[in-house]
């Protein structure tokens, strides 16, 4: 496993690393033990850097995966806190629940401009200051903004950027592919840690999964990639596509086999534009969200180029 530092946080972390929305109920878990396994393997191979958040409601599960681990594992979680008080309920939190003397990377979640990170500020001062104190290493943003990546590059505030960004360009609210890679690498160059996400956007590249993510490690301004695992089988595809080796043609069959559904987030606004998009009319609006009709869907994946909240996955 390849490693590199982190911007000028201090930390190094693995090339590939360990996105653990995956590991929730609604992205398939349907046994936790499971899941502690697959982390803990994850960790044996070499991956040392994690990701999850609040919102995801698995930090019981880090923690029994993380138990026998303090040292040189990497974790980074997020909070949509805005005031002061609710960023430190956030650390607390987190602190407690992943049973941590202090959290590696804390990140506001899903920033979209400079404007929704003026309206954070309050909660990005408490973790500026959870820095200074030891409780935090490095501070950060979560975005899939270009205009976000611009703000944070700017900010003495922000350690680490989370960016959302893929071969395809699916899933950035506000341009293209290309300027989000501009914004990322100028991020880079003044210093910022830069790790991806959505490499696999969300699962809707899975057909080309390969492809996608040695595109994703070829970008020398992004120090890791996250990715979504749920299986031995796709821990062991990412690690050999991580090393530069070739996945091995029977692992990419078992993987070909594997059953997928297209998921609809909670954060769903109910705009329709998924369901304009669908070729299949397999997309409803029902009670202010999309809803899916397994039968028809062909996990296709033109919903995602409509979605501007990237709440639908494929997992």
């Amino acid at each position: 496993m390849d490693y590199r530092p982190l911007g000028r946080t201090g930390l190094v972390v693995s090339r590939l690393g360990f996105g653990s929305l995956s590991l929730t109920p609604p992205h398939g878990l349907a046994d936790p033990s499971s899941g502690i396994a697959l982390l803990e393997e994850a960790l044996d191979r070499g991956v040392n850097l994690i990701d999850t958040a609040e919102i995801y409601e698995n930090y019981y599960l880090l923690r029994r995966a993380l138990a026998r681990r303090r040292d040189g594992v990497v974790v980074a979680t997020k909070s949509y806190a805005y005031t002061r008080t609710d960023m430190e309920h956030s650390l607390v939190r987190a602190l407690r629940e992943l049973n941590r003397p202090y959290i590696d990377i804390f990140l506001l979640h899903e920033q979209e401009s400079a404007l929704t990170l003026r309206g954070h500020y309050e909660a990005l001062a408490y973790l500026v200051e959870a820095r200074d104190k030891g409780l935090v290493r490095a501070v950060g943003i979560s975005t899939h903004a270009v205009a976000a990546v611009e703000a944070a590059a700017d900010l003495v505030e922000i350690d680490v950027i989370h960016p959302l960004v893929n071969r395809r360009g699916l899933g950035i609210i506000d341009g293209d592919r290309e300027a989000m890679l501009a914004a990322i690498e100028r991020a880079h160059r003044q210093g910022k840690g830069i790790y991806a996400m959505k490499a696999l956007a969300g699962g809707h590249l899975i057909g080309e999964a390969d492809a996608a993510l040695r595109w994703a490690f070829g970008l020398p301004f992004v120090d890791s990639v996250v990715v979504g695992m749920s299986c031995r089988e796709e821990l062991e595809a990412n690690l050999a596509v991580a090393d530069g080796r070739e996945v091995p043609g029977e692992l990419k069959a078992r993987l070909g086999t594997r059953t997928r559904r297209l998921v609809v987030e909670e954060w769903c606004q109910g705009c329709g534009e998924c369901v304009s998009r669908c070729p299949q009319q397999a997309l409803s609006l029902n009670r202010g969200r999309a809803r899916v009709d397994p039968e028809r869907c062909v996990l296709c994946g033109y919903c995602a180029l409509a979605c501007r909240s990237f709440c639908l996955k494929v997992v």
